[in-house]
């Protein structure tokens, strides 16, 4: 199965994106790029491609370890990107920090776990918000971007996500993806402990 573990963004911090991106989605050449499904917006922490279903149950404990150590952290999405003309995507801020750490503990979760990890190399947090098979000039998005400044939020939990690959072979048919194990982070679960 497909996996990757993630930082997902709670319901009204999408929403509030969804109607900046309703708004980008009106730039003249915005039916040339394929928006991403709001359902689907995350930012990706370790991409873990095929994961045999017998290492899935040690990569979920490494998971929940990784998580433990990590506390609950700000962080808010603002600005974006482009990776070339390829990919347009939603940028982070306040603890970034915090969420590169989580992303390094991920990463080494899934290779003690024997995966092979995606390359490695230094992590960029972003969240995907269009992509275009050919170039795209995404510039006039980024520049619309510049100024989007979302509403923060508390990260308390490391998604694991499995990647449904569209199998029908209609056009245009997407992933679908599905939350597989959440774990609390440290602070959250102490607190969690506390209150009860």
């Amino acid at each position: 199965m497909r996996l990757f573990a993630a930082v997902l963004p709670p319901e009204p911090v999408s929403e509030e994106l969804a109607g900046f991106v309703a708004e980008l989605r009106k730039v003249p050449g915005a039916d040339a790029v394929r928006w991403m499904e709001r359902e689907n917006w995350h930012f990706t922490l370790a991409f873990m491609a095929e994961v045999p279903a017998e290492t899935v149950p040690g990569l979920c404990e490494r998971l929940e370890r990784a998580a433990r150590r990590t506390e609950p952290f700000p962080l808010a999405l603002g600005g974006g990107g482009q990776f070339g003309g390829r990919a347009l995507w939603a940028g982070a801020g306040g603890a970034v920090a915090e969420l590169k750490i989580l992303a390094g503990r991920a990463d080494a979760a899934a290779r003690k776990s024997g995966l092979t990890v995606a390359e490695h190399r230094a992590y960029r947090p972003h969240l995907t918000l269009a992509r275009s098979r050919g170039e795209a000039d995404f510039r006039p998005y980024v520049e619309e971007l510049a100024a989007f400044e979302g509403t923060p939020w508390t990260v308390a939990e490391l998604v694991l996500v499995r990647s449904n690959l569209p199998t029908s072979g209609v056009p245009g048919e997407r992933p679908r993806y599905e939350a597989v194990g959440r774990w609390p982070l440290g602070g959250a679960a102490k607190s969690a402990d506390a209150a009860g």
